[in-house]
């Protein structure tokens, strides 16, 4: 079984989905835990289910001065860090290019791209006091291999992060930290399109067919490649852009 034990983790987005699954994932693995959402009930509800070393903050992403206060909590409460998995993610507003506004735009790389930026601003430098972390990113197939209608502003900031994880590799690898992103393909979580209320019934197998195993996957498979990078068994792996997309990345339609 990997391990994380005596390992500090944060991670954010961890009320639902596929950071939920990661605090399960990492907890097991014996990480002492720092969790982030926007939503207190849903951060004491996972925390309680977990049990163990956990603190929980509620948050914005898209404010710095949480992203600071994240980390203060983490050396604070368990004396350092030593993972980082910024999940946090919002697809934002569907619509064309020539119809979106600057405000919506902005949002949403704003959510995606620039809260990344300032989660792993803090976390790095609290990592190089440790002498070493991992600093994970969710990118995704959209934007990073396929183009979707309607996402450009996500596609946008998720091609982003693949920029920000090859830079923050070059510049802290001689600190011993390395930075990798998920390439994520369509996932089973409540923020998932073929999961709202209003969605067409047709949502759900059009997005299965974009993926070679003709199906989307479950928050705990990408979990389990989030723990791996987050691990020492990944030691020589930063810089990375690692597809966990069932095939979409190569499915051509």
């Amino acid at each position: 079984m990997t391990s994380l034990k005596g390992k500090v983790a944060i991670i954010t987005g961890a009320s639902s989905g596929i950071g939920e699954a990661a605090a399960k994932r990492f907890a097991a693995a014996g990480a002492r835990l720092v969790l982030a959402a926007r939503r207190p009930a849903e951060l004491e509800r996972v925390a309680n289910d977990l049990g163990g070393d956990i603190a929980i903050l509620p948050g914005d992403v898209r404010d710095e001065a949480y992203a600071e206060a994240l980390v203060a909590l983490a050396i604070e409460r368990f004396g350092g860090l030593d993972i980082a998995f910024n999940n946090a993610g919002s697809v934002g507003t569907a619509a064309p290019l020539t119809d979106l506004s600057a405000e919506d735009w902005s949002a949403t790389l704003t959510t995606n791209l620039t809260a990344a930026f300032f989660g792993a601003k803090h976390q790095a430098t609290a990592m190089v006091a440790r002498g070493g972390g991992s600093i994970l990113f969710s990118s995704s197939f959209v934007g990073a291999a396929n183009g979707i209608p309607g996402m450009g502003a996500y596609a946008a900031a998720k091609s982003g992060l693949l920029g920000l994880v090859r830079t923050l590799a070059v510049e802290l690898g001689p600190q011993g930290v390395r930075a990798n992103a998920l390439v994520i393909g369509g996932t089973d979580t409540p923020a998932s399109a073929a999961r709202q209320p209003d969605a067409d019934p047709g949502v759900q197998a059009w997005m299965e067919q974009l993926h070679a195993l003709k199906r989307i996957a479950e928050p705990d498979e990408i979990a389990e490649m989030a723990l791996f990078l987050a691990s020492d068994a990944a030691s020589f792996v930063t810089g990375a852009a690692i597809a966990v997309d069932g095939g979409a990345s190569i499915t051509k339609m």
